[in-house]
């Protein structure tokens, strides 16, 4: 079973200094966080904040190249979680034929960022994700904890990445 998420925003995490994009359930309360690269986090930021580029980014690249082949996004997951490294799938749809690509979840959400399309989060994934339980724990993380648990639909476009 899949569970629809919206990026509800981009933060900092305050002990490591790496970009974490969060997931929120469309119909309930669970949180995801996913710790990206910077210029993952950058890409995915330029989205959300619709900033232009010059010359077409890697995501809008694939983007023009699905659009071209007369491709399309029918949904990203979060498929996977196996030592704390996340895996995400890309459904592509072409001529009536689904399509299943191998991908990083930063890239995924970037591209369904750019193509508008839903994106979803395997419940096992949920349910086995360690990062939900730090979140969750006092201690070291009790700043991440803090804004994570805090966030509000006000709070959201104001970080910059």
């Amino acid at each position: 079973m899949e569970v629809e998420m919206k990026i509800r925003g981009l933060l900092m995490d305050p002990v490591t200094n790496m970009p974490i994009v969060v997931l929120k359930d469309v119909n309930g309360s669970a949180i995801l966080p996913i710790w990206v690269g910077i210029y993952e986090a950058n890409a995915i930021a330029l989205e959300i904040e619709k900033v232009a580029t010059p010359r077409p980014m890697t995501h809008d690249l694939i983007r023009n190249l699905l659009f071209g082949l007369e491709a399309g996004v029918k949904k990203v997951v979060v498929s996977d979680l196996r030592e704390d490294t996340f895996y995400a799938v890309i459904w592509l749809e072409r001529n009536g034929e689904l399509i299943s690509v191998d991908s990083r979840p930063s890239d995924a959400l970037a591209i369904a960022l750019r193509l508008d399309c839903p994106i979803y989060v395997a419940e096992a994934v949920l349910k086995s994700s360690k990062t939900i339980a730090a979140v969750a724990e006092a201690g070291s993380n009790e700043e991440l904890r803090r804004v994570l648990e805090n966030l509000n639909d006000e709070d959201f476009g104001r970080y910059k990445m």
